[in-house]
C-alpha cells in the first residue's frame, strides 16, 4: 500500500521561564506533521529553542497483510555550536504486524546512514515495538498506545547501543482521512563515556498529525 501524506501546521509553544539548553531532564516538544513525505520539528531547552527539523519522502508497500517494507531519504537540519547543521539519511524499513483479542501490536527494524557534514558519518539500528490498546472512547475513536524504540549505532563510532525511547499516547479520528496524535515520551541517551546513569533524559511532548489518502 502506497502512503503519502501532507503537510499541516506546526505547533508553537512560549515559555517564560528559561533554562539551560539540553539539560538532562530537560523537557522537550516535537511535532510531527506526517506523510510519507513527511516533516517534523523539535523544540527543546524547556521547550523554548528550535533546534531540529527534518524532511522525509519514502514508499512503503505490504508484501503481506502483516508485512510491510519500504525506504525513503530524510534531509536532517540540526543546530549544533549555533549554527544549522545539514544530515542526509537514506533508510529501509520492514515492520510486522499482527493482532490478538483488539491489541495490535507491530515491530519495525529500520536501517539508515547517517551523512554528517560537521562530524563523523555512521550507520544506525533502529528496533520499534509498538501496542495499541483495544478500546475507543468518543467519536473521535480516542485510542491509547505505548511504544518503545531502541538505537544502536556502528561504523564510524564505536558499536554501540545508545539510545532509547519510550512512548505513550493517545490516537484519533479527525475526520475519514485525516488523524492525530499525542503522547508522551521519555528519550534516554547514553554517554559518551558509555553509561546510561551519566546520560541524558529528556522529556518530550509530541503531536502527530496525518493526512491519508
Amino acid at each position: 500500500m502506497k502512503k503519502i501524506s501532507f503537510i499541516l501546521i506546526g505547533l508553537i509553544i512560549i515559555l517564560a521561564a528559561k533554562a539551560y539548553a539540553y539539560d538532562d531532564h530537560d523537557f522537550q516538544i516535537w511535532n510531527t506533521d506526517s506523510e510519507e513525505y513527511k516533516i517534523k520539528f523539535r523544540w527543546g531547552d524547556n521547550a523554548s529553542e528550535f533546534f531540529y527539523q527534518h524532511y522525509d519522502i519514502g514508499y512503503f508497500h505490504d508484501l503481506k497483510k502483516w508485512f510491510n517494507v519500504g525506504g525513503g531519504y530524510r534531509q536532517i537540519f540540526e543546530m549544533s555550536k549555533q549554527k544549522w547543521q545539514q544530515v542526509n539519511e537514506p533508510y529501509v524499513t520492514a515492520t510486522f504486524s499482527g493482532e490478538l483479542k483488539g491489541f495490535k501490536l507491530d515491530n519495525r527494524s529500520r536501517m539508515e546512514f547517517n551523512d554528517y557534514e560537521h562530524k563523523t558519518d555512521f550507520w544506525r539500528y533502529r528496533n520499534k515495538t509498538g501496542l495499541k490498546l483495544p478500546w475507543k472512547f468518543t467519536r473521535f475513536e480516542i485510542q491509547p498506545y505505548l511504544s518503545d524504540e531502541i538505537f544502536i549505532v556502528f561504523g564510524g563510532l564505536p558499536t554501540k547501543f545508545s539510545q532509547n525511547r519510550f512512548s505513550a499516547g493517545l490516537g484519533f479520528v479527525i475526520t475519514k482521512n485525516l488523524k492525530g496524535e499525542i503522547y508522551y515520551m521519555l528519550q534516554t541517551v547514553r554517554a559518551a563515556n558509555g553509561g546510561w546513569s551519566d546520560g541524558v533524559q529528556s522529556n518530550v511532548l509530541g503531536t502527530k498529525i496525518k493526512l491519508a489518502f
